[in-house]
């Protein structure tokens, strides 16, 4: 908070990092509020949302006859970001070449919409966020460096939930009301029984896995003014009860080698189809479950879906 405080009114680039559901949209909003550019509304993007050539008109926009489809001029992301702020969400996952876009708008602030010549200056604050390891990323040739050393002039790594398990009673009591709110009804009471089972586990969802168990429970609980433990059903199941090195150790690579991508799509699959099948096919529980925003657990469905079915 005393780096939002400090870093809201300047208009240096920032980097946030953190697991799926820790609080980086809710952290950037809280920087664009905290400054002058909080008079616009900030712009969100989730780079990982979209294709590759739909991003790159999603940031800049285009001009009639760009492309097939392209029936009408496009205002991009970063022109209506124009005086405020543009939250590029996931970043980790952008694709090369509009990564080298990127760097260019950051070093000059100006782009060209795609099929246009002219170009456009803005003055905008750029806040990104990724729940990847980008020195990995750099290291696989994923991710430019030089695009990693112009987003990160002010770091902001936040915790996991599990981390900072003293947070939650505050948190808890902020989503009792925030829902109660929402839903027109008397605020609930939290015994210390029920809290004390919400800070014994480890939230695999991080926040945003917290705020979904307040809004199950509010609604479970009927007219009760309090929240009982049975409200909050987090079942041993939800619990990582391996590390990812405990199952590895059980994998032996075949002598004759083997298909690495198509492998590696069938374990997602498996994983992704499980996941559904235990919460009932609720995509954004399963994505809790496996640490993924729900866009991005859509997104993989999507380009996973040759690998569905096979064991």
């Amino acid at each position: 908070m005393e780096k939002v405080r400090l870093i809201g009114p300047k208009r240096a680039t920032v980097l946030m990092t953190g697991e799926t559901g820790s609080g980086k949209e809710v952290t950037a909003r809280a920087i664009h509020s905290a400054g002058p550019r909080a008079a616009f509304p900030m712009v969100t993007v989730n780079c990982t949302a979209l294709p590759e050539a739909l991003l790159e008109a999603e940031l800049f926009g285009h001009v009639k006859g760009a492309f097939t489809g392209a029936h009408q001029n496009r205002t991009g992301r970063f022109e209506q970001a124009h005086q405020s702020t543009i939250f590029l969400d996931e970043i980790g996952d952008m694709p090369p070449e509009t990564q080298a876009k990127l760097l260019r708008v950051l070093q000059e602030r100006e782009f060209q919409r795609i099929g246009s010549s002219e170009t456009l200056r803005v003055d905008v604050r750029v806040i990104a966020a990724t729940n990847a390891d980008l020195a990995d990323r750099i290291r696989q040739g994923k991710f430019r460096e030089d695009l990693y050393y112009r987003l990160n002039v002010v770091p902001i790594a936040l915790p996991a939930l599990r981390s900072r398990k003293e947070d939650i009673p505050m948190l808890v009591h902020h989503f009792v009301e925030k829902v109660c709110r929402q839903e027109g009804i008397p605020s609930r009471h939290v015994p210390a029984e029920t809290m004390k089972l919400l800070q014994e586990y480890n939230w695999p969802g991080n926040v945003r896995q917290l705020e979904n168990a307040v809004e199950m429970a509010v609604a479970l609980g009927g007219e009760r003014p309090a929240l009982l433990a049975s409200d909050f059903p987090l079942p041993s199941s939800l619990q990582r009860t391996a590390g990812p090195a405990e199952n590895l150790n059980s994998f032996r690579l075949p002598e004759d080698g083997l298909d690495f991508e198509e492998t590696m799509g069938r374990i997602e699959m498996q994983l992704l189809e499980e996941a559904l099948r235990r919460t009932g096919g609720n995509k954004t529980q399963a994505a809790d479950m496996l640490r993924l925003k729900r866009t991005t657990l859509a997104a993989k469905l999507r380009s996973l879906t040759r690998f569905a079915g096979v064991s």
